[in-house]
């Protein structure tokens, strides 16, 4: 009986933790759709570095996207990798996705070129650098093997670091690899007191 309860809980625990993931996607979906309808207007509210306003995008920029095409490119990694990061718990999720929105959009915002970078790419890179790096530092089997994963099927987005085709921007994915990178540094070296529960006009860059 007890056993039944375990697999009960954890059932439940892993179900409420996808639904932080399906929520992400979901408000990801509903603003490109908006945005569609509005004829992509939205996308003006997106990170334009070293302007007033893109201080505002470097936390709108995530659930900004140029186009339907580009919100199916990143609904699959972010669901695949934000549920590897979520399974440590929903609060490391969210520190760490607040940790990489801010780390990594402050630093396009300084000193990435003058265009509207958009798109959940950053933070999907910062996830990448997360758990790569966690499975460096941390060294349990557990974040090894997932780490193994993520280089496996995902190493070729490391490519999308380096300056290439126009309308891709690097920036975000460079400085949102760097923060998740940061990010697992911080929080596996942290103490254990405070450890976490879990263990131009249209120019646009997406």
């Amino acid at each position: 009986m007890k056993i039944a309860d375990s697999k009960t809980k954890l059932t439940s625990d892993f179900r409420d933790k996808i639904y932080w993931i399906l929520g992400f996607v979901g408000i990801i979906w509903v603003v490109a759709l908006v945005n569609l309808f509005l004829g992509y207007r939205l996308d003006a509210w997106g990170l334009y570095p070293r302007t007033v306003r893109g201080l505002l995008g470097i936390f709108l920029s995530p659930f900004l996207h140029y186009g339907l095409r580009h919100v199916v490119a990143n609904t699959i990694p972010f669901i695949i990798l934000g549920s590897l990061v979520i399974l440590q718990g929903v609060e490391e999720f969210l520190e760490l996705s607040l940790f990489i929105i801010v780390v990594g959009g402050a630093a396009v915002w300084l000193l990435g070129r003058p265009a509207y970078h958009i798109g959940a790419s950053g933070l999907i890179m910062g996830y990448f650098g997360f758990l790569v790096a966690r499975g460096w530092y941390e060294r349990s089997f557990a974040s090894v093997i997932i780490a193994v994963f993520v280089m496996v099927f995902y190493g070729g987005a490391i490519w999308g670091i380096l300056p290439g085709a126009w309308g891709v921007s690097w920036e975000m994915h460079l400085f949102g690899l760097i923060s998740g990178v940061m990010a697992a540094r911080l929080l596996v070296t942290r103490p254990a007191s405070s450890q976490l529960p879990g263990d131009s006009a249209h120019n646009w860059e997406s």
